[in-house]
Formats: C-alpha cells, structure tokens, sequence
C-alpha cells in the first residue's frame, strides 16, 4: 500500500506538476525582462537625449546654424585702433568680442541673439559698402566709429570669476545658434544700427546723420525700457559751464540769461526727440547739442534753475534701430530673436549669407 502511494505521488510530479513550472518560468522571465526594460527607457529619457519626437524645429534649426559653412565673408580683417595692426579672425569669433562687449550678458539669450544676427550684419555692410574706410582692415574696434570689441581674456577678466565662464558660454550660444543669419531689406543686406535704450520709442533715420531715410529705420514704440539704469539721467551746468561748452564749438555765442528764452528748444523730432535747439544767439542741431554737452539722448527737456540749468534726458544713444534693452524687454515677454530683430527694423528679411546676391 505504502509503495502503491508513492508511485501515484511520483506519477503526478513527473505528468502534471513538473511540466506546469517548466512553461510557467520562461513567462515570468519574459514579461520580468519587458518590465525592466521599459524601466530602463524610462531612465534613458529621464537622463538621456530628447526623443526625435519630442525635439523641437527651432532645436534642430539651432544644431543646422552651429555647423554652418560660410561660403562669403568666412573671416573679416579686424584694425586695433590703439595699436593700428589689423588682425584677421573668423567672423563669428569675431563676434564672440563684439556681443560680449555691446550687450550685457544677463539679458535674455533672445536678446543676444538678435544682438549676434545685428552684429554680424553691420559688419558685413560695412564691407560691402565702406570700402578702403581703414586702409586694409574691414572694420575697427572702436565703438565711436565701428563697434566695441574685446578679446575672449579681456572679457573674462573683467567678470565676476563666479559667472565668467557661463557668460562666456552664454555668448558663444547666441553667436553660434544664429551662424550665417544677417537681415535684409529688398535683397540687401541693412545699415543694422542698434543703440541702448529708446526711451520707449525709437528715432527714425531721417532725422539724423544728414536727413538719410533707411526705409528699415523707422520709429517704433518699445514697452517696458523704463526699468532698465539706461532710461533717465540728468546733467547739469552752471551758467558759465553751458555757455563755455556751447563755445567750444562757436566761439562767437552768447547767451543773455536775463531773457526768459536765452535757451529753448525750438522743433521735435516725430518720436519726441529735440531736433533744433537755441543757446542765445546760436541755433544748433538738438544732436550736435547732445555731443557738446555729453548727454545721454537728444530725448531731453531742460530747466533753468537760478544759476544752474538742469538737463533731464530719457534713453541713451543715438535712438536709431534696435534698442538693446527694448530687445531685453520683448524677449522677457516671449519674444524670439527674429521678432525682435523684425519689431525695430521695418519690412525686413532674416536670410542666409550664403543667399546673398
């Protein structure tokens, strides 16, 4: 009896209970196996690159620009203004210097963006069309003439050690993302003039430099320049200080401060900006008085107050193009670089260089 019993134990784990384990282990381990890996791809995209589908088009435009090859104007000759040699540099590190040294590197990475594709497009027409301007040399680093340059050690140096390499970086993306990009007005490439705050409405071209109207510089309105350190100064004079400065230039002026209108300003520009301006006996251009007395902007009002008179300016710089801050403050509301480059210059294309005729 006893054998009897175990022959049926024996019959049952070799027929039914033997073969159900044997199919049921494979299982486990495949649907164990599908389990970790669905956990590893989790972690792969947790950690990993973005998926093809989850990349962005301006991602991809970003990582097309960074290999750009340029097929014109690959390099530019550069002319030291304080030790007359010229110096030939690819464009784009070229640029590395100019962004650094035009723009602060805590704006908006939009912002320098729209900085690099200006940049690299006041150089290029200053190449096309001021030729023989610096002898050999293409452009200069002087920003009363040409534009601010620096190098990369010289930037560097003149940073917070802390944040000297991010803003480094931070230019090098903006120059880089935007390889190749330069901005046209009728198949041509612009006069990018840029200044640093509008005082909420630029000036147009017209108005300056002669009376030339760019058709691209027109006046716009920019919101949100007042926060910024560049929007109000004042400057002020006593009698015989104003009056020694406006000499400078004419030395035959005289001004009768017993007269209520010995100083007044006579016409506006249509942002605002003074365009003519009399000093006793002398009516001068509101731009030339800005050079005279070194003020920030022609956007000024003035007061006399007992023996001083007291010149109270909105924005800084000549008002012309796209205003830095203004581009600051566009992109801070979720403006893109090529927004912003089309919201100051008027009817104008971002092309390729490559495409340029």
């Amino acid at each position: 009896m006893k054998k009897l019993i175990i022959y049926f134990c024996v019959f049952l784990l070799v027929f039914f209970i033997a073969p159900a384990v044997l199919t049921a282990t494979p299982k486990d381990k495949v649907q164990e196996t599908m389990a970790n890996e669905e956990k590893t791809g989790d972690l792969k995209n947790e950690e990993g690159a973005v998926s093809e589908e989850e990349k962005k088009p301006e991602d991809e435009e970003q990582e097309e620009n960074k290999d750009y090859e340029y097929q014109q104007f690959k390099t530019i000759k550069l002319l030291h203004q304080d030790t007359g040699q010229v110096e030939e540099l690819p464009i784009d590190e070229y640029l590395y210097g100019v962004v650094s040294s035009e723009m602060p590197a805590d704006f908006q990475l939009e912002a320098l963006k729209a900085q690099a594709v200006v940049a690299r497009t006041y150089t290029i027409f200053q190449i096309k069309n001021s030729p023989g301007k610096h002898g050999d040399a293409d452009i200069c680093d002087d920003s009363g003439c040409c534009q601010a340059w620096i190098t990369k050690e010289g930037r560097l140096a003149r940073w917070e050690p802390s944040i000297a390499e991010s803003n480094w970086n931070k230019i090098v993306e903006a120059v880089d993302s935007t390889k190749g990009k330069i901005i046209t007005y009728d198949g041509n490439v612009i006069n990018a003039f840029f200044h640093s705050n509008s005082g909420g409405v630029t000036e147009s071209s017209l108005n300056i430099w002669g009376g030339v109207d760019y058709p691209y510089l027109k006046s716009v309105e920019t919101a949100g320049e007042e926060g910024y350190t560049q929007y109000s100064s004042q400057a002020s004079f006593n009698r015989q200080e104003l009056l020694n400065k406006i000499r400078e230039k004419y030395p035959d002026c005289e001004i009768d401060y017993s007269q209520n209108n010995c100083i007044e300003i006579l016409e506006y520009t249509t942002s605002g900006r003074v365009k003519t301006i009399k000093f006793g006996n002398k009516e001068i251009a509101g731009t030339e008085a800005r050079t005279l007395l070194g003020l920030r902007s022609t956007n000024f009002t003035l007061t006399i107050d007992g023996e001083n008179i007291i010149f109270s300016v909105t924005g800084y710089g000549h008002g012309v193009g796209m205003s830095q801050t203004g581009a600051d403050s566009l992109a801070k509301t979720g403006s893109n670089y090529e927004d912003i480059i089309k919201h100051f210059y008027t009817g104008v294309e971002i092309i390729e260089v490559n495409s340029l005729k």
